[in-house]
């Protein structure tokens, strides 16, 4: 299985593709929405996962949910915001926009496991 982890923060994509590395997926990272947008369009196979970060340059969070939700290509992936926005109202913009799921910033490896095994997407036994 593939993810895709887009986060303008360096330390955050090394610490988000650690967790899905140990998950067996193949991780690939882009910096921004935009970056990811085009990463997409080169791949023949879309990443099941993406984990996205809400404020970034050239093409936020929200956005990149909003364009990945409009392309029937794209619809299959699971999106799950990844972000320090902890306010209700834009958790609801998010999850109307399209997201599966939300993660507040700060989160431990534990939490990010568990919400994505509520997805489907953690083998069984794999965060023991």
């Amino acid at each position: 299985m593939r993810a895709m982890v887009i986060d303008d923060s360096r330390a955050m994509r090394m610490i988000l593709k650690r967790i899905v590395t140990k998950l067996n997926f193949e991780a690939v990272e882009a910096g921004d929405g935009k970056e990811a947008m085009d990463l997409l369009a080169d791949m023949t196979e879309v990443p099941e996962l993406a984990l996205i970060d809400w404020n970034m340059p050239n093409m936020n969070g929200l956005e990149f949910v909003t364009k990945v939700r409009a392309d029937p290509r794209l619809r299959e992936m699971t999106l799950v915001m990844v972000t320090t926005e902890s306010e209700q109202s834009q958790i609801v913009r998010a999850l109307a926009a399209g997201a599966h799921e939300y993660v507040i910033k700060p989160f431990t490896e534990g939490a990010m496991i568990e919400k994505l095994a509520l997805l489907g997407l953690v083998p069984t036994g794999a965060n023991s």
